[in-house]
């Protein structure tokens, strides 16, 4: 059994929080307040830490991190519908749950529940009239938006 290590990134909203067991990273916390860096001691960590700052640097749109699976095969498939949604798009929980034979109600639990904000950008999914709606994250609806603005100020820039 390995043991549960954690990373601290220091960003713009507050602390990320990321935490790995073993060889898969099993949570991200935004964590708003938090000062400071905890230094990544894993490979899965490391990749994590790297990444998120590239990200919020605009120099990286996409993740590839050693994610837990998702518990069940629909979670997945809403796991990679949220992924997804492209870097500085947009789409409604209506929406993304008729691409994926779902509800809007399952989409919304599963955004509510996701274990790896940013990274599996629930932030993407917004109301049928495109208000923000809830986020789970960090500063709730505030970080949601600092976000999707974020994407936006970045979203012409060539990256990966």
């Amino acid at each position: 059994m390995y043991a549960r290590d954690e990373a601290l990134i220091a960003t713009p909203i507050g602390g990320v929080r990321v935490i790995a067991n073993g060889d898969r990273i099993i949570a991200i916390r935004i964590e708003p307040g938090t000062q400071g860096d905890i230094a990544p001691t894993s490979e899965p960590l490391r990749l994590a830490a790297e990444q998120l700052r590239q990200w919020f640097a605009g120099e990286r749109q996409q993740f590839d991190l050693p994610l837990a699976p998702a518990a069940t095969p629909r979670g997945k498939a809403l796991r990679d519908g949220m992924i997804g949604i492209g870097y500085g798009d947009t789409l409604s929980y209506g929406a993304l749950s008729r691409q994926l034979a779902s509800s809007a109600r399952a989409m919304g639990q599963a955004c509510a529940r996701n274990p790896f904000p940013i990274v599996v950008p629930c932030h993407r999914v917004l109301n049928a009239d495109g208000s923000l709606g809830a986020y789970s994250g960090g500063d709730g609806p505030i970080t949601k938006q600092w976000l999707l603005d974020h994407e936006q100020r970045h979203r012409s820039r060539s990256a990966t």
